[in-house]
C-alpha cells in the first residue's frame, strides 16, 4: 500500500465523532457539496468498478477536504446506458457497486465523519428496462400502462422542444410491442412517466421514503421541469409540476428533518425560482444556478464582468430558507440552453475548437482543459464559486485539475476514474487495465503520471492544498452561506467587485478577469474608517477613507477581505 492510500484508507487509533448538527434544518445554506459517480471513485474488489466500500475507505480524503455534503450521482439498477440515469429498480443498487446494506454503511460512516449525503433521483423517466415499462408495453389493459405517457400519433406535444438533438429526431418513440408511440424527453430508451396518475405520483414519495429512512439526507431532483404534458405549452416549468413538488416537500417535511430537496432546473432565473416556491407552498430547497456558469467561462474570455454582472442582475432573489447550488463543472456538459445564438457560437469558438468537445448543446470539457490547465485562472474561478450567493458545488477530479478524453463517447469523458496515486490504474484499481469501466487518464499533462491526489498531497504549493484552505475560510464565516450581494461598480470592466453582508458582518470581494494587472477604484465611502483584512493572510490593508479605494490586481487575481473597525 503507498502512502495515499494508508491515509485514505486507515482510520485513526481514536476518531472525535463529529456527526452533523440534528437540529439544523439550514445546513445545506453552508455546506460545500462534493459530486461524485461510485463507479469512478474507488473500487475495492478489483472488479475494475468503483463501489460504496471503496467509497467508505475514501471519505478520510473528503473530510480532509473539508466537504460537508456528498453528493453521489445514480446508483440504482440499471442497464447503464445513459450512466446510470435509466433506472430500472428505485429500490435496488447496481450489483458492481454494492448493496443497500453498504449505502446504509455509507451514511452512517459519513455522518460520523461530519458528512451528510445526498442521492440524485431521476424523477422524470425510467429505462426501457423498467418492470413498469415492460408491464406497461404489454397490454392495453395492464395497470401498468397508465404510468406512462402514450399516444397514436407523434403530433402531440409539438411546441416542446428536443433536448438531446444530437441523438434525438422527436420525443416520441414507435412502440412494436405496445403498437403505439411512447413520450420521452431525453434518450429513447427513457420513457417518461406519466405524473397526471395519482399512483406514480405515491409511488415517488414512498421512493423517497425508503431512502429517507436508510439515513439518506436529501435528493437531487433530477429534470423537474418536465413531469407534466400539456398541449399548447412547452412541455416545461408547468403549474402541475410545481404543485406537486410543493406536495412532496411538504410530506417530507412532515415525516422527516433536516432533508434537502436540490432540484435539477436548466431554466432561466426566472423561471427557476419558481422551484423554490412560496412561503405557504414551498418546493425545493435548492436549485442549480445554470446560466451563470457558461458566463463566468464567458466573462474570462472577454475579460469583462457584465456576462456575470448580467446575468446575476436578471436573478430574482430567492426565499430567506433557499439556496442556489453553484458549480463550475459537473457530470454533463457545460450547457449552453441558457445563452443567445451568437453567445453559443462565440462559447464553441472559444472552448471547443475540436468538434469532439461539443455535445447537444453544450461542451463535455471538464474545468482544467476549458482554462488550459492555467492555475491562475483556476484559483480565480474557485475564488469566485466560494464567495459568489450559494453553496459551492466540487466535481470530483477537479479539486487536483484532472482532465477529460473527448475521444470517449457521450459524456463519458468527463467521467473517468479517479486519480489517486502514480500507482498502476491510478490507484484507482488493481484491476487489469483491460477491465476497468472506463479507461484512466494518461496523457502526459492530465494523465494520473502527472495529476494525482498523492502527490498533491505531499506538495503544499499544489492546487488541491490551495483549495483545502479557501474552503476553510469559507466555512470559517457565515456570510458567504447566507449573506446578501451587492455588486458595486467599478470604472474598469475587467474587475467584478461585490460585497457578501451577514448583520453587521461585510466581506469584500474583488476580482480580476484580465490575464494582466488591472487598477481599481472602489467607491467605499460608506464604510469610512474601516479596514480590509485580507481573509487567508489577516494582512491590514490601508483603512478605508473619503477617497475612492485603490487596488492594484495581479493577473487573474482576487481579495477576500473582511472590513473591521480596528483602533490604532
Amino acid at each position: 500500500m503507498n502512502d495515499e492510500s494508508a491515509i485514505a484508507t486507515a482510520a485513526p487509533a481514536t476518531r472525535i465523532t463529529i456527526e452533523p448538527e440534528a437540529s439544523d434544518p439550514r445546513w445545506f445554506k453552508r455546506a460545500v457539496f462534493y459530486e461524485l459517480p461510485v463507479r469512478a471513485f474507488c473500487d475495492s474488489n478489483d472488479d475494475g468498478v468503483g463501489d460504496f466500500p471503496g467509497l467508505l475507505a475514501r471519505l478520510d480524503y473528503l473530510e480532509w477536504l473539508g466537504v460537508d455534503c456528498i453528493w453521489l450521482l445514480p446508483f440504482n439498477t440499471s442497464p447503464m446506458r445513459d450512466g446510470g440515469y435509466d433506472i430500472s429498480d428505485y429500490y435496488g443498487v447496481n450489483p458492481e457497486y454494492g448493496t443497500v446494506d453498504d449505502v446504509r454503511r455509507l451514511v452512517d460512516e459519513a455522518h460520523r465523519h461530519g458528512m451528510r449525503v445526498i442521492m440524485d433521483l431521476v424523477v422524470n423517466h425510467t429505462s426501457d428496462q423498467h418492470p413498469w415499462f415492460q408491464q406497461a408495453r404489454s397490454s392495453p389493459d395492464n395497470p401498468y400502462r397508465d404510468w406512462y405517457v402514450w399516444s397514436d400519433t407523434k403530433n402531440r406535444y409539438t411546441d416542446a422542444r428536443v433536448i438531446f438533438v444530437d441523438t434525438e429526431t422527436s420525443n416520441w418513440t414507435w412502440d412494436e410491442q405496445a403498437g403505439r408511440y411512447y413520450w420521452h424527453r431525453f434518450f429513447s430508451h427513457q420513457p417518461d412517466l406519466n405524473y397526471d396518475n395519482p399512483e406514480v405520483r405515491e409511488e415517488f414519495k414512498n421512493v423517497c421514503r425508503f431512502w429517507l429512512d436508510l439515513g439518506m439526507d436529501g435528493f437531487r431532483l433530477d429534470a423537474v421541469p418536465y413531469l407534466f404534458e400539456r398541449e399548447g405549452t412547452n412541455c416545461e416549468n408547468l403549474s402541475e409540476t410545481h404543485a406537486y413538488l410543493a406536495d412532496l416537500r411538504a410530506t417530507i417535511d412532515r415525516e422527516y428533518q433536516n432533508r434537502v430537496l436540490l432540484a435539477e432546473a436548466n431554466q432561466w432565473p426566472e423561471d427557476v425560482v419558481d422551484y423554490f416556491g412560496t412561503s405557504e407552498n414551498p418546493e425545493c430547497h435548492m436549485c442549480f444556478h445554470f446560466p451563470l456558469m457558461p458566463r463566468m467561462f464567458m466573462a474570462l474570455r472577454r475579460e469583462q464582468r457584465y456576462p456575470i454582472t448580467e446575468i446575476l442582475e436578471r436573478t430574482p432573489s430567492v426565499p430567506e430558507d433557499g439556496q442556489w447550488g453553484l458549480f463550475l463543472r459537473n457530470h454533463d456538459e457545460l450547457t449552453l440552453e441558457m445563452v443567445t445564438d451568437d453567445e453559443r457560437d462565440y462559447m464553441w469558438g472559444e472552448y471547443a475548437q475540436d468538434p469532439r468537445m461539443k455535445l447537444n448543446l453544450g461542451i463535455r470539457r471538464r474545468l482544467a482543459p476549458l482554462l488550459s490547465n492555467g492555475r491562475r485562472q483556476m484559483e480565480l474561478f474557485y475564488g469566485l464559486l466560494l464567495s459568489l450567493p450559494g453553496s459551492p458545488i466540487l466535481y470530483y477530479g477537479d479539486e487536483i485539475g484532472m482532465g477529460d478524453n473527448v475521444y470517449l463517447g457521450d459524456r463519458d469523458g468527463v467521467r473517468t476514474p479517479m486519480q489517486w496515486s502514480e500507482d498502476r490504474n491510478g490507484g484507482f484499481s488493481r484491476a487489469d487495465f483491460a477491465q476497468l469501466y472506463m479507461p484512466p487518464l494518461m496523457d502526459p499533462v492530465y494523465g494520473y503520471a502527472a495529476c494525482n491526489v498523492s502527490a498533491q498531497r505531499r506538495n503544499q504549493s499544489s492546487l488541491l492544498h490551495w483549495l483545502r484552505r479557501f474552503v476553510a475560510v469559507r466555512k470559517r464565516w457565515p456570510v458567504f452561506g447566507e449573506g446578501t450581494f451587492d455588486a458595486l461598480d467599478a470604472a474598469n470592466p475587467s474587475v467584478f467587485a461585490f460585497l457578501r453582508t451577514l448583520h453587521d458582518h461585510v466581506v469584500l470581494c474583488v476580482n480580476n478577469l484580465s490575464r494582466f494587472a488591472q487598477p481599481v477604484e472602489l467607491d467605499l465611502r460608506r464604510f469610512n474608517g474601516v479596514t480590509p483584512v485580507e481573509m487567508l493572510g489577516h494582512v491590514h490593508f490601508p483603512r478605508i477613507g473619503e477617497l475612492p479605494y485603490l487596488l492594484t490586481m495581479a493577473p487573474h487575481g482576487f481579495y477576500w477581505f473582511t472590513l473591521e473597525t480596528i483602533d490604532r
